[in-house]
């Protein structure tokens, strides 16, 4: 992800439906994890999207970048296509996705990092718990952040 952001592009973050943008998502998806990544197309997709909330990042009106949320606070398949990399797009993903999760009441939010993405998610609040694992053949962190609600004057809403 973006280790050293050299200049900010400002992306319009939407909320989507797996209904009506999977298909964007997972191309996202399959271009960052399975083509460049070597993660097999059958583990990178799988049965939790269906339920999951989705977030598509939009410069130009071209999806470059996407990721979800579980409804228990786990954050994952954050991916931003290659030219739009350190440009602040995971940045503003990130941020939009805690303020939806803060709006959903969420205590806290989580993730497996993959460990060269590790001070990405440290310089945004997450803490690492535990220690390393492999998943989907990649080394991992688990990783952390409590949502601060004070402040936050949106009310709680049930989407």
């Amino acid at each position: 992800m973006e280790e050293n952001a050299r200049l900010t592009i400002a992306a319009r973050i939407e909320r989507v439906s797996w209904s009506e943008r999977g298909a964007t998502c997972s191309e996202i998806r399959k271009r960052v994890f399975v083509d460049e990544q070597g993660i097999p197309e059958l583990i990178e997709l799988d049965n939790l999207d269906e339920s999951a909330s989705h977030y598509l990042a939009v410069v130009d009106n071209k999806a470059v970048g996407t990721a979800r949320l579980l409804s228990d606070g786990r954050i994952g398949r954050i991916s931003v296509l290659s030219d739009y990399r350190n440009a602040s797009i995971g940045s503003q993903l990130l941020d939009f996705i805690k303020r939806d999760a803060q709006k959903m009441g969420l205590p806290k939010l989580y993730l497996h990092a993959q460990v060269d993405s590790i001070n990405f998610y440290t310089r945004r609040g997450f803490a690492v718990r535990g220690g390393t694992f492999e998943e989907a053949g990649k080394l991992h962190q688990a990783m952390e952040l409590t949502l601060d609600y004070r402040g936050f004057d949106d009310r709680i809403l049930d989407i």
